[in-house]
């Protein structure tokens, strides 16, 4: 442990350039006892690890030092294939520079190891967008890629779903997102860091503009709470409904994740008919509506009246279309 943690400093130090013993520490999620440590026995084992006192110091190697890939482990080599992953990689334009820096790193690692990785390369496929819907055009999303990666602001013509629908912002990419498929833009304008649909960037033109992105920004921990505080506005409301055991079944076919925990939580049996009643979020009575008309005749809701008022025009309007009175 003590050997691949030595490694692991002296890796990230090539890799991030200067750093505090204290970052080192949080990054290994150990003590910044054992990082002085650890430290030291580098630098007693000739590597050309020195430390700069004062503000802004911190310990780095000496510039032109690299490490050679050894000391990975299987895993590890099968693991470095599940990055750059061709599709995303192809989304942003980089596909070729993906397909070289594979090529170049099969030929650093030793033979065992390289037939590993490829063994794993052969054998794994990953198809991003979910069933039931075409992949989004993404038409301006390496332009995107340069504003993120140079720290360039973007003028952009944006369309979204409340009016007026069509907007020009200009932003100052701090990342990208792909979830489901779908790629999105966290960027920070004059009224702080929002979320943009890249297949929704109608128009894209790179400024002359250069910004730097705050030094405490983690663009996972943005988008976790940018999920946590969507679903919270999301759900607006409650409805009580009945299922039938198969409409149950059917749930996670149709509905949200959500949902379906929700009715997991709160079920609760009719007595001994087979149905089960449960309290589900709602984000409004048309979204409703149409997510629980999926489920036919499984479905019964019992509260609100608005919506239970909304299921029943709906069934009558489909009954007179199918001439059934």
């Amino acid at each position: 442990m003590s050997a691949s943690r030595l490694l692991s400093v002296v890796l990230l130090l090539q890799s991030r350039g200067r750093m505090s013993a204290q970052a080192i520490a949080d990054e290994l999620r150990v003590s910044v006892r054992t990082t002085y440590r650890d430290l030291t026995r580098l630098q007693a084992a000739g590597i050309p690890v020195y430390a700069e006192t004062g503000r802004g110091g911190g310990y780095q190697l000496l510039d032109g030092y690299r490490t050679r890939l050894t000391g990975m482990s299987e895993g590890e080599a099968r693991a470095l294939f599940f990055a750059g992953l061709p599709g995303p990689a192809a989304d942003l334009g980089l596909a070729g520079e993906v397909a070289a820096a594979r090529l170049k790193l099969l030929a650093a690692l030793p033979t065992g190891l390289r037939e590993e990785a490829a063994r794993t390369a052969a054998v794994f496929h990953v198809d991003a967008p979910g069933w039931y819907r075409e992949p989004e055009r993404t038409a301006h999303l390496p332009l995107l890629v340069d504003a993120v990666l140079t720290r360039r602001a973007v003028d952009v013509r944006y369309r979204r779903w409340r009016a007026p629908q069509e907007v020009n912002r200009r932003l100052r990419p701090y990342g990208l997102v792909l979830k489901s498929g779908t790629w999105y833009l966290v960027a920070a304008t004059e009224k702080g860091v929002a979320t943009y649909r890249a297949a929704q960037v109608l128009d894209a033109v790179l400024s002359d503009e250069r910004f730097d992105r705050p030094g405490d920004f983690d663009l996972g921990a943005y988008w976790t709470s940018y999920l946590e505080d969507f679903r919270t506005r999301r759900y607006t409301g409650t409805a009580t409904v009945r299922l039938s055991s198969r409409g149950r079944q059917r749930l996670p076919d149709n509905v949200p994740p959500e949902v379906v925990r929700a009715v997991d939580s709160t079920a609760t049996a009719v007595g001994d008919s087979g149905w089960f009643e449960a309290v589900i979020p709602t984000e409004s009575t048309e979204h409703a509506r149409g997510e629980l008309l999926r489920l036919g005749a499984d479905v019964e809701v019992v509260a609100p009246a608005e919506l239970r008022r909304a299921m029943a025009a709906t069934v009558e309007v489909l009954a007179r279309a199918y001439d059934l009175h």
